[in-house]
């Protein structure tokens, strides 16, 4: 330890111990300040390239029109074009529930309108009164 010590001086650089544990501890000579100014820049570079998203929700009814539906969809088509994943959530209220089939065909529809910019990431399935379907934008090539 002391032989590196005295080295890392006759170099005018610092001694960082990496493991200080191990037997014996590893150390290295390097300028720290160099060091942690390039591992912010990593850190700094790595955020900038990470993607971030939001998920927007549209919310459908059973017996929505036609033209309605493709208004929603058209608006998610936007959503997924900006890289957002999309929630699709259609409620039933009270003898609703019963037409579930029709619930699923309207969600099949919607897919349907946004299949070309967007795929189905989660099926549509229950969640207590609800049917939630999750879209997200395709992959770019």
């Amino acid at each position: 330890m002391e032989e590196a010590l005295a080295i890392s001086a006759e170099r005018k650089l610092d001694l960082v111990n990496i493991a200080p544990k191990a037997t014996p501890p590893v150390c290295k000579i390097l300028d720290y300040g160099k060091f942690r100014y390039d591992s912010q820049k990593r850190e700094k570079e790595a955020r900038k390239r990470q993607r971030t998203f939001q998920i927007k929700e549209i919310r459908l009814s059973t017996f929505i029109e036609e033209h309605d539906l493709a208004v929603k969809a058209n608006n998610a088509v936007k959503f997924l074009k900006e890289g957002d994943k999309v929630k699709v959530s259609l409620r039933f209220r009270g003898r609703e529930r019963d037409y579930a089939f029709k619930g699923i065909d309207v969600m099949n529809k919607f897919a349907e309108f946004a299949s070309e910019v967007g795929i189905i990431e989660r099926k549509a399935e229950f969640e207590g009164r609800s049917l939630i379907m999750i879209m997200a934008p395709k992959a770019e090539k």
